[in-house]
């Protein structure tokens, strides 16, 4: 891989479902790389679901590699109970990158949505639609495209974006430097 590109991998994590999809972005290109849906058996005892969805995108980060995650943050939804499986699978699905090494976004639905239809409220079959337009070669591949893989794709799309408008926020105008990592810029001459 070039110096210049980087390779997202994104999650929308579920307990019967946890979509993934990689993207190698340069510059401003977006280059779909894979996709897929992590299925754990759904009548299993939950410690062995997450266990499933542990370990199956460990393997999946081994053989794609990616440098960075990003995640969906957990919905809050009227059960409670719901609300906290969603939130185990979410915690399995940041250990698998965050064990790798990754750093691991988490970006709200809301911004995911807003990022790639430019609506917060569009649905599953709007973000399903963006993402083929987006990802014209995720559209036709192999295993198809469900909403679980437009939804992780969605998500690193979100992450590429940010990470663009991020790096320009952290770029130093003249006459300045950093002083550390993730710190603001420092007039030139100013103490670290």
């Amino acid at each position: 891989m070039q110096n210049n590109r980087i390779r997202i991998i994104g999650l929308d994590p579920g307990l019967r479902r946890l979509g993934w999809g990689i993207l190698d972005v340069e510059g401003a290109r977006l280059n779909w790389v894979a996709h897929g849906v992590i299925l754990p058996d759904e009548k299993a005892e939950l410690s062995v679901r997450l266990l499933y969805l542990f370990e199956e995108l460990g393997k999946v980060i081994l053989q794609y590699r990616p440098q960075e995650a990003a995640i969906e943050e957990t919905f809050v939804n009227m059960n409670p109970a719901s609300t906290l499986k969603l939130g185990h699978a979410r915690a399995a699905a940041m250990l698998a990158p965050a064990q790798a090494g990754l750093s691991v976004a988490e970006y709200a639905a809301l911004d995911v949505k807003k990022s790639v239809v430019g609506a917060g409220r569009a649905d599953k079959d709007q973000i399903l639609f963006m993402i083929k337009r987006l990802l014209p070669r995720a559209a036709t591949a192999e295993n198809g495209l469900t909403a679980d893989m437009a939804d992780a794709l969605a998500v690193a799309v979100t992450h590429a974006h940010k990470r663009k408008h991020r790096m320009l926020e952290r770029t130093p105008k003249s006459g300045e430097r950093f002083s550390g990592a993730g710190a603001r810029p420092l007039k030139k001459g100013a103490a670290a």
